[in-house]
This record gives C-alpha cells, structure tokens and sequence, in this order.
C-alpha cells in the first residue's frame, strides 16, 4: 500500500514540475519524498514487530493463566469482571464470556458477598486483603472454599483502575500443609535418629573408659564388704560368747583375739566408704543414662568441674595411644543447665581431640573451664596439626570429617553445634597461633537461657 501512495505522489509531483517548473525543484521535491516514504517504511516495520510482540505476550499471558490452578479475577473500578483464567471456570462451570461484565460478588455465595463487596472499599483506601475465605459457587450449585488475596490493579500512568482477586481452594491448601507436616515429622524423627546413632557411636567407643571409670569405686565397696563380711562374724562370735557362761577374763581374751575394739573403730568408715563408692557408682550410670538417653532434659544444677573432668577421664580411659590431659579449672564451678547434653559435646571435643593427636608426638589436650560475665566458657585444645583453612568453615556440616572412611561418622561436631545452639550457647573453632586446634563452647549459666 505504501508503494502506491508513494509512486501516485511522485508521478504527480513531476507531471506538476514538467508543467510549469524548474527540474532542480522538481528533484529537490523527489527527495524530499524519498525521504518521507522511507521513514513511513521504517514505522510500518516498527509496529508490525511491536504487534508481533505485543501477540506473542498476549500468547504467553494466556499460557501463565491457562496453567495456573489458583483462581484470578480481573474487575475493573466498578468491580465488574473483566478477565478470568482457566481454573476459575472449571471450578464455576461457566466460560469467560459468560462472567465478562458480571459484578464479581455474584460467583460467591450469600454469606460471603459482604466480604467480597468490602474488596474494592478496602483497596481504594490503600490497604489490600490477605489470607480472606470466601466460598465460591460451583457447577451445580456447589459451594468451593477458596482462600483469597486481593491487590489493587493500576494504568501506567498509578491511577486505581480496578483489583485483581486471586485463590486457591482451602482444600488444597490443607492437603499441602498435610503433606509438608508429614515431610517435616519425617525430617525430625531422621535427625532424631541420626542424633541417637551418634550417642550409640560416641557410648561404643567410650565403653572401656567407662568401665574403668566403674571398676574404682566397684572394686573399693567389693573390699570394704570383705572386710565389713569378716567383722560381722568376728561380732557374732563375740555376742555369742557373751550369752554363754564364759567368765569376764575370758571375754576379755576373746575380745582381744578377735580385736573387736579394732572391728567396732573400722565399722564406720568402712560404712562410709562403701555408700561414697555406690553414690559414684550411682552418678555415672547417671550419666550413663543422660548420656544415652533420648528423652527431653530439664535444667539442673551441677559442678562444670567435675563433669568436665569425667568426660575427659571417660573418653581417654578408653584411647590405645592416652594424651596428656591438662585441666586449667576452679575447684569447682556452679552453673544451671542441660548436664547430659553438655557431658555429650564435651566428650565430643575431647574424642575429636584424641583421635586428631594419634599418630602426634607427646600428644596433650587442654581443657578449661571458667565464668565470663553470664556464661560458663569451656575450651578444649589439642597440639595437632590443625585444621585446614579451606575446611574449617565446615567443620560443623553434617558428614563432614576429615576422618578415613569407616572410622567417624561425621556427626559428632554437627551434633554438639545444635546441642549449643538449642540452649542458647555458641560452639566456634580456631587454629592455634602455637600450633592445634581450639573449640570454644559457651553456655548461658542462668536459668531461663539453660531453658
């Protein structure tokens, strides 16, 4: 079409020069054409690529709203329905061109239009509708809860030109929280399990030191009951010989031989020597029993000393090659907190610092333990090799070890880190200037954070 006009234009433009002009006129006016037509040109191409990409948007809009299985209502300002997707009428049973121009309160039902007629109020001042159920009538009558949102729809220029409702069925919603509850019980039940193996891996290993730790106090009640055993007979022989018709000269001789004031001064400390080996018998099966155990603990109060000290003595009792252990500690330290969780991660270090120090010539571990404002302060230390700087930023990740295959599971720093963090403590690892590797645990020794 462009041609045409171009070629009529130019046919009378020098038809008009040849009749009463100048040649130059006539080619200056030629070009001047030229030029005119070739912008034309260059605009006609322009829209028609504009109009290609406006359909092929037009196209892809369609698609996105054809594949959405939530709900979307386009109203204008009068909240009037000006465009619907697919999923709005599979569930109303009815097709756009039958919902185009229809207030959009009437695909709800009765007892939601209150809400839905509030939508376009809501939006003119400025505020939008989040989280809103409203039942949406179906084929046949049927009423869909659906949950619904509401924003306010704008020209290019900001002016409020309507709002755009979309929804999801309250069905589905619930099915996907179901299923993301079940996704999440399972994940926890897994970690619990994974925290379990780790306590069954890190008890396994601890045994022989364990059972040394018991063998003391076992083997100190087993000999003061011998000898408890022999002083009762030597008591009984002698109370039977007072009921008899022996002389006092010969009471006294028997009383001599079977030292009875000997027996009578050894009964009470022999007495409370043994209730001292069974009360330590008692505190670690105790925290045996922490220590294993996969039931909720509540805040105890206890000595950081003494707990820190056992779990040392637990995990080096138990090493083929023992380091060094150097406690750098108070006499004893009061904190409040989760005792068994706190024995675990130390043991933890401390194993992960033995098995660092295997093949490392005079190997030692520095444990220390003290206040700092409201957190108790535990550091355990190794003269190892280290840990390497591209690695150490994973040291708490799950798996991860530094360990040959089949001698660490990878969880034991990962599992110390949460124990840490679940009771509002901090769990942090450095290179020594000297050489080694330092963990730093610190807990909160009050009450309400141990809780």
């Amino acid at each position: 079409m462009l041609d045409a006009i171009g070629k009529s234009a130019k046919e009378q433009l020098r038809l008009q020069v040849l009749e009463g002009g100048s040649e130059d006129v006539w080619i200056e006016v030629i070009q001047k054409m030229d030029e005119v037509y070739t912008e034309l040109i260059q605009s006609q191409t322009e829209l028609e690529a504009k109009n290609a990409s406006l359909e092929e948007a037009h196209a892809f809009i369609g698609s996105v709203l054809g594949a959405m299985t939530d709900i979307l209502v386009a109203c204008d300002a009068d909240a009037r329905i000006q465009q619907v997707n697919r999923a709005l009428e599979t569930i109303s049973g009815r097709r756009e061109h039958e919902l185009l121009g229809m207030p959009v309160v009437e695909i709800f039902d009765a007892e939601s239009k209150d809400a839905v007629s509030g939508f376009l109020h809501t939006i003119r001042a400025g505020g939008q509708v989040s989280e809103c159920e409203v039942s949406l009538v179906g084929c046949g009558q049927q009423k869909a809860l659906i949950s619904v949102n509401c924003s306010p729809r704008r020209d290019h220029r900001g002016k409020l030109v309507g709002m755009v409702i979309v929804g999801r069925p309250v069905g589905e919603l619930r099915r996907a929280y179901r299923e993301l509850d079940v996704a999440h019980q399972k994940l926890t039940q897994t970690q619990q399990q994974l925290l379990v193996s780790e306590k069954m891996a890190a008890l396994g290993r601890l045994v022989a030191g364990v059972a040394h730790e018991l063998n003391n106090p076992i083997s100190f009640v087993f000999g003061n009951m011998y000898a408890l055993r022999r002083y009762g007979s030597a008591i009984t022989q002698y109370l039977e010989a007072c009921n008899s018709d022996m002389s006092r000269d010969e009471l006294q001789v028997l009383r001599r031989e079977l030292k009875i004031d000997k027996v009578l001064s050894d009964i009470a400390p022999l007495v409370e020597g043994t209730l001292e080996g069974a009360e330590r018998v008692r505190d670690i099966v105790q925290d045996l029993r922490r220590f294993s155990s996969n039931q909720k603990e509540t805040p105890e109060s206890f000595n950081a000393v003494r707990l820190v000290q056992t779990a040392a003595d637990w995990v080096v009792k138990a090493q083929r090659v023992k380091p060094e252990v150097r406690f750098k500690t108070p006499d004893t330290l009061e904190m409040t907190g989760l005792k068994g969780q706190l024995h675990q991660i130390i043991v933890n270090l401390v194993q992960n610092a033995a098995d660092v120090l295997v093949d490392c010539q005079d190997p030692f571990i520095e444990i220390s333990c003290a206040r700092e404002g409201g957190e108790i302060v535990f550091r355990v230390a190794d003269n190892g090799t280290g840990i390497p700087e591209n690695r150490i930023d994973k040291i708490f990740e799950p798996f991860f070890t530094t360990k040959p295959i089949g001698t660490g599971t990878g969880l034991g720093l990962y599992v110390s880190y949460n124990m840490a963090m679940k009771q509002g403590g901090d769990l942090t690892v450095a290179n020594r200037p000297e050489g080694g590797a330092e963990f730093t645990l610190r807990i909160p020794a009050n009450d309400v954070a141990a809780d």
